[in-house]
């Protein structure tokens, strides 16, 4: 899977939206996290952002004096950013190594797992924040090694080179010179509409499932990503 298909057209014409329908969800996991530690930030920024549109929702859910800025090497993701674009949110085509400047957090959602290698990109991005959210799909489970297929329609459809698990995630972040505050599974097999029958039918036993026993359901069904909260290590 070539990095190219973010700038060719590729990846739009497999995902024409970019998965805009998915922000607001996305948005309200981060704002969880914001909350939970009571974190409230002026400035926020994305790289990876697609097209601006978890930004975009969070700046209606933060205060109005907080500035947003996203950053996205496709074009065609960009294009659909910039319609987004207001006084206090602003997007930018290409790599933010370079770019001047330090927010109060940086935001790196679906990311890592399309990325060749994501250890630098990791230490790029931990310079220019005081905290990181990271979001990353937990698609290496029981289920999905099983049926094969899954994973080969990741890569395929969304890009996906990379497969987690909640502990190779955390590693991930530690071993690119972050220390980890906290992290939760998101649910998003369970809070999404199924749109399949295959998933209608296992709705409801996964839901049992992960109120009985989190991790163990996670390791073996998937459908569940993780939120992980961090800051930049100290050097001493």
């Amino acid at each position: 899977m070539s990095s190219t298909i973010y700038s060719t057209g590729e990846y739009l014409k497999n995902n024409p939206t970019w998965h805009a329908e998915d922000s607001d969800w996305k948005a309200r996991q981060v704002m969880r996290m914001l909350q939970m530690h009571r974190i409230q930030p002026k400035t926020v920024c994305e790289v990876g952002c697609g097209a601006g549109e978890i930004l975009r929702c969070l700046q209606e859910m933060l205060p109005s004096d907080c500035e947003f800025e996203g950053y996205d090497v496709s074009p065609q993701a960009h294009e659909i950013a910039k319609a987004r674009e207001n006084a206090r949110l602003r997007f930018y085509l290409g790599e933010i190594s370079g770019k001047p400047g330090r927010a109060d957090l940086m935001l790196v959602m679906d990311v890592i797992e399309h990325l060749e290698d994501y250890f630098s990109f990791l230490r790029a991005v931990r310079d220019r924040g005081e905290r990181l959210i990271a979001h990353v799909p937990l698609d290496m489970c029981v289920n999905h090694l099983l049926r094969e297929r899954p994973l080969a329609d990741l890569r395929r459809a969304v890009g996906h080179i990379h497969y987690f698990t909640k502990e190779s995630a955390l590693a991930v972040l530690q071993e690119s010179g972050f220390q980890v505050v906290d992290h939760f599974y998101t649910k998003w097999s369970i809070e999404f509409p199924p749109r399949t029958w295959r998933r209608r039918a296992a709705l409801w036993p996964r839901k049992i499932a992960f109120q009985v026993a989190p991790d163990l359901t996670v390791r073996i069904l998937g459908g569940f990503s993780l939120l992980i909260l961090a800051e930049p290590a100290s050097s001493g």
